[in-house]
């Protein structure tokens, strides 16, 4: 016990004196869970109460043509800023060249007159399916309605386009329906449509009730903060390796495996007090970022972070995931060459599981080719771990069937470095 708590003490001041290592392992993460959180949070904004600024050009003079407009505010998702109707597209693609929207939606001149020829032959149709007699008058090609035009700024991902272009849609549907309405009510009563029969009709949709599913029968809506806090905590973990790595090069390279072996005591001792001494570091890199989601944040205007009811759940998960990183990290150490190898190598592969696991791009997003490929992820069943508890509210019980895997590749990446000491003398 003397040699182990020596050694633990020796592990922290060699800790403390990588100030390099502890910038990875502490201010990389928490800025990246600020930044990256802060960025999703306003995306998650722009869908909820945010609005889109955006160029919008009435060109027609009817009623169809406002109609359009009352419904495309109505949305909510646009922030209207009205232009001239003889304003020509040169001049609105240099105004969103100049930052001043990043959509313009141009409604075509005879918006209203067409829209309601193709609303009166559809009514016909309709009608004559019915077995009724009417008046029947072809809409000819020449009557087509055309298109409602929408301007792109490049900076839109397609995603964010295609929210847009739905919402455009459901706009334009709700007009077409009042145009075929007025049509139809007009040709069984040969009467206009009343007003208040006409916004019954129009507006009375049915509401659509969202509910997350929890485990624990909360209806908490999940947030960008909670979506990020476990990524970048896992992700803080396992840049131990940068250094926990460079250590055990630096030991190997220094002889002190060597002069080990010459005194009545054992490297294995050394490794337990290494991982000892970092599992520590990753619980406290855990408590410092939770620490930030929960106080932080909310002073910085983002969803404050829900801690899970089950609190030994966090903490076992926790400890296992400080775990996998901490062993990771030693194997990088033990077959790395040197500190530029451990540095490197272990950067590059964090990332490139972080990006396989679905810290950086989400597992559900992935092709299918690779939903194979990110179960050999280490961060990938942290991850599951920490969204069973923080998203889904459940309990250690839930969430088991994702530590059985990451304890099973810790196991098995102590027993590879097990057999890279062995197999270069250094035990």
């Amino acid at each position: 016990m003397f040699k182990l708590r020596s050694t633990i003490l020796k592990d922290i001041r060699i800790l403390f004196r990588d100030r390099l290592g502890l910038i990875f392992m502490f201010i990389m993460p928490i800025i990246l869970a600020i930044v990256i959180t802060a960025v999703q949070n306003s995306t998650f904004e722009i869908l909820n109460t945010n609005t889109v600024p955006t160029l919008l050009c009435n060109r027609d003079t009817g009623e169809a043509g406002k109609q359009m407009e009352i419904a495309i505010n109505k949305v909510g998702m646009f922030n209207l800023k009205q232009v001239t109707p003889n304003i020509s597209e040169k001049e609105i693609a240099n105004r969103m060249h100049a930052k001043d929207a990043v959509v313009a939606i141009i409604i075509p001149s005879n918006f209203t007159q067409k829209l309601k020829h193709k609303s009166e032959e559809t009514a016909k149709k309709a009608l004559k399916n019915f077995g009724m007699s009417i008046d029947s008058q072809h809409v000819t090609d020449n009557d087509s309605v055309q298109p409602v035009t929408v301007f792109y700024h490049p900076v839109l991902q397609e995603s964010f386009r295609r929210s847009i272009q739905g919402a455009l849609k459901s706009s334009l549907q709700m007009v077409q329906n009042r145009e075929v309405l007025k049509s139809l009510y007009f040709s069984l009563n040969e009467t206009a449509l009343p007003d208040s029969l006409e916004n019954e009709l129009i507006n009375n949709q049915l509401a659509i009730n969202e509910i997350p599913i929890s485990r624990d029968g909360s209806r908490n809506i999940p947030n960008a903060t909670q979506h990020n806090i476990p990524a970048w905590t896992i992700f803080a973990m396992f840049f131990v390796v940068i250094s926990l790595g460079s250590s055990v090069v630096r030991e190997k390279l220094n002889g002190s495996f060597v002069r080990l072996k010459t005194l009545p005591t054992n490297y294995l001792v050394a490794l337990i007090s290494k991982q000892l001494t970092y599992l520590l570091v990753t619980f406290i890199q855990a408590l410092v970022i939770f620490s930030i989601g929960i106080w932080l944040f909310p002073l910085m205007g983002l969803p404050r972070l829900n801690i899970p009811t089950d609190i030994a759940g966090v903490i076992i998960v926790t400890l296992i995931c400080g775990w996998c990183a901490v062993s990771y990290a030693i194997m990088i150490g033990v077959f790395a060459k040197t500190q530029e190898q451990a540095n490197g190598i272990g950067a590059v592969s964090i990332v490139l599981m972080a990006a396989v696991g679905g810290l950086l791009v989400p597992s559900f997003a992935m092709p299918s080719s690779f939903q194979y490929i990110l179960k050999a992820s280490p961060l990938h069943w942290c991850l599951q771990s920490y969204y069973g508890l923080f998203l889904e509210g459940g309990k250690l019980r839930d969430v088991i069937l994702n530590i059985i895997p990451l304890l099973g590749i810790t196991l098995l990446i102590q027993l590879i470095t097990l057999y890279g000491l062995k197999r270069k003398n250094l035990i």
